[in-house]
């Protein structure tokens, strides 16, 4: 096989090109099927290990998805722009608004799954409170589901004695969600921390977010922070990397 050390592609890789040129020329739409594996073999004159690592190189970029027993098809969805600093304004939140609506442009975003408990904080959530490890926090934990397609996966960390009683501790948290309640409670966020890598997932997160083989997960960590610099929340995000566009509109 080919490298990139003699300055050529791996020949599933020239083929993986041409599909995509292909897809986004328009000659495949979205849920269109895709050459299969013996189409692939013979048209370019290659083994059937490589027609598939080609058809997976598509996968793996979130342009296709398999099917089974049906083929592989151009994925039929938009990916999810997320912005990064209008969804946390405060007029987002504190007019009743959830922040995810600043995203989701009218398509329909479920929250499928949550749990909401309380337990020992994790060292390093421990460390951002600046608490004793294992002092208790309220754990929330939510799975986004967008248009029918997992999305992103939620988990939230407040310290325990200061939602206690609140509606943080419910599954719904009312209008306006979390920070809306941190509001009323005398713990309104008014500064945001938000660190971003890219990571492959664990085997829970590939299955909750339903993953196909290969495909990389974005993880967001934000610490939202009210007066004097006094961290409330640690949210950490795991997102589905080929459903996500990453936006952030800022005044120089």
């Amino acid at each position: 096989m080919a490298t990139q050390g003699n300055g050529r592609q791996p020949k599933y890789q020239r083929i993986a090109d041409t599909l995509r040129e292909a897809i986004q020329a328009g000659e495949y739409g979205p849920g269109d099927r895709l050459p299969g594996e013996n189409d692939l073999m013979a048209t370019h004159d290659v083994a059937r290990m490589t027609a598939r690592q080609a058809l997976g190189a598509l996968q793996n970029e979130g342009l296709a998805e398999s099917r089974k027993g049906a083929g592989v098809f151009v994925r039929d969805f938009k990916p999810l722009r997320r912005r990064g600093i209008q969804r946390l304004s405060r007029d987002q939140w504190g007019s009743g608004r959830s922040i995810w609506s600043a995203d989701t442009e009218g398509r329909t975003l479920v929250v499928d799954q949550v749990d909401v408990s309380e337990m020992e904080a994790p060292e390093r959530i421990a460390k951002v409170f600046e608490s004793e490890t294992g002092a208790p926090v309220c754990v929330r934990s939510r799975r986004f589901v967008l248009d029918g397609k997992p999305v992103l996966l939620s988990t939230s960390y407040l310290p325990a004695d200061l939602v206690s009683g609140s509606a943080i501790t419910q599954e719904d948290t009312g209008p306006g969600g979390t920070y809306a309640r941190l509001t009323e409670l005398g713990y309104k966020p008014v500064h945001f921390r938000e660190e971003i890598r890219c990571r492959m997932p664990s085997r829970d997160e590939a299955s909750g977010l339903d993953l196909s083989m290969g495909t990389p997960v974005i993880m967001i960590c934000r610490t939202a922070f009210a007066d004097e610099n006094h961290p409330v929340e640690v949210n950490e995000m795991i997102l589905d990397s080929a459903s996500y566009v990453l936006e952030y509109d800022f005044d120089a």
